[in-house]
């Protein structure tokens, strides 16, 4: 990098800083700081919905599949978020959204009190923020990776750097700031993409090697192959149920963006916008990555360094400041996102259980809580960033894929099944033994069965089981035991019904002391 590139750099984080600075005027309430008071236009939530999934992952760990694999990135990762994501706009996209707009609830999992009970709640909303705290910990690491790639400094400076200006800006602004910023993020990753796209293909006929003929190099052999290695089709298929769950609510952030549009119509057309730029946007990014052994040698044995060698090599300064930028901006949109998350879920869904004084917040009281929440998150994930590569946590990828995807469909099974009429006769029983069995089942299989399997448990099945015990057990144990009451039907048929006149229980807010379903 050099004196352009680093002004490229700094100018970004000033004008993301701004951005912060102006959402502020937009945010009165905590409504406001977490779902935008509803307010936001489908287009822009799409566009955030869509960017709020990316992370500096897909330039290294990811980058790192691309480079020792080929196109399977693409089919075992983005492929399925989209169809998931497709899937989605019609089954969770507008009942999130009447989630806001008739329980009049902030946070994703406030209205699991009155589907499931209490407890059921807390567990999901405590081991939710525990896991998504190593999550965005993997995400800071993996930005801070690429940046001492080019810049030399530390990984732990590149964590600081890049948490404390997301910091500033969604703490600031809430996610009216976060979504301007994404909006932002997203323009500057269609030009580096695209700068990056025609400089790969410039260098290739440079080297005699046309579009379609590189499949045939050496170097790429088997690489066109769509399911290679442990990316499978039984891994394909775990994927899919559980980018069906996670990129359309279960974890959390992506929830939000349904929740602010103005109407469920809204929310289905923000959810068809984000799975559009999911199929096609990712074959542009990835299509570098793909090449990349044709280019450069990676130094890693992951080539989790392949996509920042081969930048550096092929872009001139300027450009390379702004696909550095690029970078970031997955990254921040990402942890911004969760981070807006995770504080709604903190304020509005533990702090009441855990302090009275909580309960009865005002307005300020309760975006002062609600940004302090925000601070301190960030801060915890920065500490866990600094630990991803130690024994525990092993390389980003492992963190990002094994960790996250395994247990993830646990916490978002009664989350999102809840929503659905189908699963109606699922109550608190069926939810916490589904929850708790799935986190077991994650344990074993990545632990005291791993040791004692020869070779180890295979990636796919590591990533499957926990899902699979936590959906079987959901299902079976809500007709073994059904706990549907008049209370909970009324709330399911709230959420799932399009007439606005139709009777229905409506829970408490968050800040009532009565934890009882009201009228509306």
């Amino acid at each position: 990098m050099n004196s352009l590139d680093w002004a490229v750099l700094i100018g970004y984080f000033g004008v993301m800083v701004a951005i912060g600075v102006w959402s502020h005027k937009r945010v009165d309430n905590v409504s406001d700081f977490f779902t935008a008071g509803g307010k936001m236009p489908w287009w822009l939530s799409g566009i955030s919905h869509h960017m709020s999934g990316y992370s500096a992952v897909m330039f290294t760990g990811y980058a790192g599949i691309a480079y020792t694999y080929g196109v399977t990135s693409f089919v075992t990762w983005s492929f399925p978020i989209a169809l998931g994501i497709a899937i989605g706009s019609k089954l969770f996209a507008p009942r999130i959204n009447r989630l806001r707009s008739r329980l009049h609830v902030a946070s994703p999992l406030e209205y699991l009190k009155n589907r499931y009970n209490l407890p059921t709640q807390q567990a999901l909303a405590w081991s939710g923020m525990l896991l998504k705290i190593v999550d965005v910990g993997a995400k800071w690491a993996a930005i801070a990776t690429l940046l001492s790639v080019f810049t030399g400094i530390s990984l732990n400076q590149g964590i600081l750097i890049t948490g404390v200006i997301t910091g500033i800006y969604c703490t600031i602004g809430g996610l009216w700031a976060d979504a301007l910023t994404e909006l932002g993020q997203f323009v500057i990753q269609l030009l580096a993409g695209l700068a990056m796209f025609v400089a790969v293909i410039m260098e290739l006929n440079d080297k005699g090697i046309g579009f379609f003929g590189a499949w045939d190099e050496p170097a790429l052999q088997g690489h066109d192959k769509p399911l290679v290695g442990p990316y499978g089709t039984v891994f394909l298929l775990a994927f899919l149920f559980i980018k069906l769950f996670e990129y359309n609510g279960g974890m959390l952030n992506q929830a939000q963006r349904y929740m602010a549009t103005p109407t469920p119509h809204e929310a289905t057309r923000s959810a068809r916008l984000s799975a559009a730029l999911w199929l096609i946007w990712p074959l542009v990014l990835f299509f570098p990555m793909w090449m990349s052994p044709l280019l450069v040698e990676s130094q890693k044995t992951d080539g989790s360094d392949s996509y920042a060698l081969m930048t550096e090599q092929l872009l001139p300064h300027g450009l390379l400041g702004l696909v550095i930028v690029g970078f970031f901006s997955h990254t921040m949109a990402m942890c911004s996102s969760d981070a807006n998350a995770i504080a709604a879920v903190f304020t509005r869904d533990v702090a009441p259980v855990l302090s009275a004084k909580a309960r009865s917040w005002s307005e300020r009281s309760g975006l002062i809580a609600a940004r302090l929440t925000t601070v301190v998150f960030l801060a915890l994930s920065m500490a866990v960033a600094t630990q991803v590569n130690s024994p525990t946590f092993k390389d980003i990828i492992t963190v990002v894929i094994k960790w996250v995807a395994g247990l993830m469909g646990p916490i978002a099974i009664p989350m999102m099944l809840g929503l659905l009429r189908t699963f109606r006769r699922s109550g608190p029983t069926a939810a916490l033994t589904s929850w708790a069995a799935g986190l077991l089942a994650f344990w074993l299989v990545n632990y005291p069965i791993h040791w004692s399997v020869d070779g180890g448990v295979p990636l796919q099945y590591q990533v499957s089981v926990p899902l699979a015990v936590s959906l079987t057990l959901y299902i079976l144990i809500g007709y073994v035991k059904p706990e549907d009451t008049p209370e909970r039907d009324a709330l399911i048929e709230r959420i799932n019904t399009d007439d606005d006149g139709a009777a229905a229980v409506v829970p408490a807010q968050a800040g009532a002391d009565d934890t009882a379903p009201v009228k509306d």
